[in-house]
């Protein structure tokens, strides 16, 4: 089980799942996200009004809710652009753009591969959406030169499975009731691909970024109790293989997996800690391709 937003590169594969059944999924479940997620939000809102961007990039944006809330945060001087690889989910993203008459644009694309103007941002964000590129240091280079000179870097990646049990709880439970539930491949593209900080810091220096602090953040997150069986039905690689399962089969899982979820049950909540990693770095002039001159703390 598990938040997964697999938003930006991993070719083919990623675009079939997001702009299909998992992309689907996300947007009937957009507010319960939205409303999940929205500690981690909030970090990267922080940050803009630490640094008071004007142009401002959300990679693997999604529905919205983060585009949005940094272009509420900016105002009518300041500009955001979503990108994502998901239609339906950009679909849903413009639709609350336009009722809110918002200053946000959103694009149809892989952000590893899209031509942006040079020099286009001073800010490059992610909430939970850069961790399933095909070749992340190629990624992270074409942002790089999507940077004004002196721009920032602000994401935020999960870290390991193991410092998030929550979000394997699911798949952990229903294993044996699916026996073709398929296994995280350690170090491929997906959730937990940013688990080891140094692979991360790696990438960034690599693709050219400087000033490199990566740090852990543990954030409480929550979500109604009643919402929880259509959470875990729905989403997530469980949520997936449901979807091709026979009706007793389905009863069966639903019910073992919403048994596994009692610890984090809390009366009429369900709460569990989101383990990130803090992700900032700098698009300085003297940063040099190979990233010799990067820093990192934390």
């Amino acid at each position: 089980m598990g938040e997964q937003r697999q938003t930006s590169g991993n070719g083919g594969e990623q675009a079939v799942l997001w702009n299909g059944a998992s992309g689907h999924a996300w947007v009937e479940h957009q507010g319960l996200l939205d409303d999940m997620l929205r500690p981690l939000e909030a970090l990267l809102v922080e940050a803009v009004a630490r640094n008071r961007p004007q142009r401002i990039l959300d990679v693997g944006c999604g529905t919205g809710s983060t585009t949005l809330a940094l272009a509420r945060r900016v105002g009518a001087q300041g500009r955001c652009t979503g990108i994502d690889i998901s239609a339906p989910m950009l679909a849903a993203a413009r639709a609350r753009a336009q009722r809110e008459g918002a200053n946000a644009t959103f694009v149809h694309a892989d952000a590893q591969e899209h031509a942006f103007a040079a020099a286009s941002f001073d800010m490059i964000v992610s909430r939970l959406g850069v961790m399933f590129f095909s070749d992340p240091v190629r990624a992270f280079a074409n942002l790089r030169r999507a940077a004004t000179s002196d721009a920032t870097l602000h994401g935020i990646a999960w870290r390991s499975a193991a410092d998030n049990p929550f979000m394997t709880t699911a798949e952990r439970a229903a294993a044996p009731l699916l026996p073709k539930l398929p296994p995280r491949q350690p170090g491929a593209p997906g959730q937990f691909a940013f688990g080891d900080r140094e692979r991360v810091l790696s990438i960034l220096q690599a693709s050219g970024w400087s000033d490199i602090d990566i740090r852990p953040t543990d954030v409480t997150c929550t979500l109604p109790e009643p919402a929880l069986g259509g959470y875990l039905s729905r989403l997530g690689p469980v949520g997936l293989a449901l979807q091709g399962a026979d009706a007793p089969t389905r009863d069966r899982v639903i019910d073992t997996v919403r048994a596994a979820f009692a610890p984090y049950v809390h009366g009429d909540t369900v709460r569990y800690t989101a383990a990130c990693w803090t992700i900032t770095a700098r698009a300085t002039a003297a940063t040099s391709p190979n990233g010799h001159n990067a820093n990192h703390a934390g």
